[in-house]
């Protein structure tokens, strides 16, 4: 089930390894597996080994971590959902899942039907099953919703879309350990205590006028949004948690961190363009509130 992962040993000052490799099953904009070692090499050596994620998405540092105990929280349903049925039923979902991934689903037709078929369907481990499809079949592993809550990513047009089984597997182990809800990223902050690491994957700054991409759930995440989310981790400094923020590396960013204790600048790969000749490195930011 883990034929991907490459683990180190903890040290005794922090469990935490530094260098692993677990893939999450869903295709993310802005995943963070590859930069996990570097988000990990600031968390303090003293804490709770309790990590909390209020934007956990793909779930990259939430699998690529070795924590007693995780809170998740994501303001999408449809990603706490898959939790939900990954924890409780996981050969449910598997079977219900597997079964969509097939050559008469991959075309453009079929996909639109499975699409207008999700958006009508309420909570249920069918429209889970079909998120997993829409993320695997849709352009580019995109999440995203109108105004509406619609789900209106268009088709990928992929040659054999890749069913993510021992992936699913290894999410349900490492949820065991997991408390996940949907709700505002506030309401994560809300449950930390003292010693908590808090790590916020927040939809990022865009880098332009015409790069912002922020509607993960149907609402956007604003410019007073990241300012709420620096308000929170003050106030968690204050009361004895560290929160790690990540974004673009920035002007505006680096003015909106300026009372962190530590900016790393790093150069990443961009996940998502629409021209592969276009996903250079660029700069990433990490703003460190240390307790």
């Amino acid at each position: 089930m883990m034929n991907d992962a490459v683990r180190l040993m903890p040290t005794k000052q922090n469990k935490t390894p530094l260098i692993i490799s677990q893939k999450s099953p869903l295709k993310w904009a802005g995943g963070k597996r590859k930069l996990v070692p570097e988000i990990l090499k600031i968390v303090p050596k003293k804490h709770s080994n309790k990590l909390i994620e209020p934007f956990v998405g793909g779930g990259s540092v939430f699998l690529n971590s070795n924590f007693d105990e995780y809170i998740l929280v994501d303001s999408n349903p449809d990603l706490i959902s898959l939790f939900f049925y990954a924890k409780k039923d996981v050969k449910g979902l598997i079977t219900s899942t597997q079964k969509l991934f097939n050559n008469n689903n991959n075309c453009a037709e079929n996909y639109y039907a499975l699409r207008e078929k999700f958006n009508l369907l309420d909570s249920s481990l069918e429209r889970t099953a079909l998120f997993l499809y829409l993320n695997r079949f849709g352009y580019n592993g995109l999440c995203r919703y109108n105004l509406k809550g619609g789900f209106n990513v268009p088709f990928g047009s992929y040659k054999k879309p890749y069913f993510p089984k021992v992936e699913l597997e290894h999410l349900s182990l490492k949820l065991q350990s997991a408390e996940f809800l949907t709700d505002d990223f506030s309401v994560a902050f809300e449950k930390a205590k003292s010693g908590d690491i808090i790590y916020c994957d927040p939809p990022y700054s865009p880098v332009s006028a015409t790069s912002s991409f922020t509607a993960y759930s149907g609402m956007q995440f604003t410019a007073l949004d990241h300012e709420r989310l620096v308000n929170c981790a003050l106030e968690a400094k204050m009361k004895g948690v560290t929160t790690i923020i990540s974004n673009h590396a920035l002007p505006l960013t680096k003015n909106l961190y300026k009372n962190a204790d530590k900016l790393v600048t790093l150069k990443v790969a961009r996940s998502i363009n629409c021209k592969g000749s276009s996903r250079k490195p660029i700069n990433e930011l990490l703003a460190l509130y240390k307790a």
